[in-house]
């Protein structure tokens, strides 16, 4: 169950990265039904086959090269949502056993809602608030496959007790971390959805001011905005956009500093190899994802750093996950045989 976890975890991120993936390329309507394309199962190339979608959908033209990334994007995500319920299924029917099945069963029913809002976003076409909770969906999706793969599979650091004291200390704001970070990917995929990551082309200022002039933070966080209108491209005004942008950057700064800040602290309280490496994996994530996001705006959005910068966003996720986990201060656990199912269940309640 350990094995597949972590199989679904991995895949959870790439499923993230084609998301990000078809929404840069424009293909977030590159089928106009759902869950198949045009009426098929795959997105259809032949002359008939065409033919017979272009009757179906008249408003919404066979394009081939954008029908790919969004059916693509919907294998994976099928996929991923076997994988988990499959998990949820062995969980039940091993719950005597001391597996976890609560969390997986729960993880199942969210991968149901999550599907739910891949359909809205296709049918309501691109309205922003289904994409940006769809997104953050996924982002959600893919921390509790993470904190399940840990029950399963990670050691938990035994904390030497001198420093538990200072450690304990530091967990409420490494938390804390974790809620800005999620804000931060929150704040991340409302840029995405309304199109928000070109309305600032120039570093370290925007349209040439460190505070733009032209910015409607009303505009551009107007959760009212209404069905109908296709948002492929955005419906917001410049000034709305530029508000969204310089959100995101000023979220940006203040995760960098409160980050920066805790992990000097962490590293200073702990000797412990293991809390020590999982410091350092949260530092470089953070350092590979402020890199990335200078780049986007540096080179104007290319593709491949795009994508990269919403890979990176779950990275930094995963890393405070798993830094949370080591600070648990629970003592190792020791390996045990799947024949002895009382050690197991002491083990994974644990």
């Amino acid at each position: 169950m350990g094995r597949w976890a972590l199989v679904a975890t991995l895949l959870a991120v790439v499923v993230v990265m084609l998301g990000a993936w078809t929404r840069l390329v424009h293909a977030g309507l590159g089928c106009p039904d759902w869950p198949g394309c045009y009426g098929f199962l795959t997105v259809p190339q032949s002359e008939a086959t065409i033919a017979i979608a272009n009757a179906r959908f008249p408003e919404s033209p066979v394009d081939v090269a954008k029908g790919w990334p969004e059916m693509i994007h919907r294998y994976a995500a099928g996929t991923l949502g076997l994988i988990v319920f499959g998990l949820a299924g062995y969980g039940v029917r091993h719950r005597r056993r001391g597996l976890p099945w609560k969390l997986p069963l729960f993880i199942a029913g969210f991968i149901v809602l999550q599907a739910a809002f891949g359909m809205w976003t296709v049918t309501l076409k691109l309205w922003p608030q289904v994409v940006a909770l769809h997104l953050l969906g996924g982002f959600t999706t893919l921390g509790l496959l993470a904190l399940l793969t840990l029950r399963l599979r990670a050691r938990r650091t035994a904390l030497p007790e001198p420093e538990r004291p200072a450690l304990a200390r530091l967990r409420p704001w490494l938390f804390g971390a974790l809620a800005l970070v999620v804000i931060q990917i929150a704040l991340g995929t409302w840029t995405a959805a309304n199109y928000a990551a070109v309305a600032c082309t120039e570093l370290p200022t925007c349209q040439g001011q460190w505070w733009p002039d032209a910015m409607d933070f009303r505009h551009g966080f107007d959760v009212t905005q209404h069905v109908g209108p296709n948002y492929l491209g955005g419906q917001l005004n410049a000034d709305g956009r530029v508000a969204i942008h310089v959100s995101h950057r000023l979220g940006a700064m203040i995760v960098l500093g409160y980050l920066a800040v805790l992990l000097a602290a962490l590293w200073r309280a702990s000797r412990q190899p293991e809390v020590r490496r999982a410091t350092l994996l949260v530092a470089l994530a953070l350092g590979i994802q402020l890199c990335l996001g200078l780049a986007n705006v540096a080179f104007s959005i290319p593709l491949a750093i795009a994508v990269a910068h919403n890979a990176m966003g779950a990275g930094l996720l995963l890393t405070i996950i798993h830094l949370a986990w080591r600070l648990h201060g629970v003592p190792v656990r020791q390996a045990v045989s799947l024949s002895r199912p009382s050690t197991l269940n002491q083990e994974v309640t644990a």
